[in-house]
């Protein structure tokens, strides 16, 4: 009866593996996104890349000033 014991203990162990992580993944990062690009809304981590955004993506373009760097400011 070892096995019979030995498969609950693995069903049991693989049923805690399978579950879903608590929390969502895409909220923890909609929380660091805070700078938005006014151009294609983009959304970034931090101001240094949105400049890298704007050196890349709108070279003709100057990066906008630090107010209006984050979303609803």
């Amino acid at each position: 009866m070892t096995r019979g014991k030995q498969k609950i203990e693995a069903q049991r162990r693989n049923a805690e593996r399978n579950q879903k992580p608590k929390g969502s993944q895409l909220e923890a990062r909609a929380v660091g996104l805070k700078v938005i690009c006014p151009i294609c809304k983009v959304q970034l981590a931090n101001p240094n890349q949105l400049v890298d955004h704007y050196g890349s993506k709108h070279p003709k373009e100057k990066p906008p000033s630090e107010k209006l760097w984050v979303d609803g400011a």
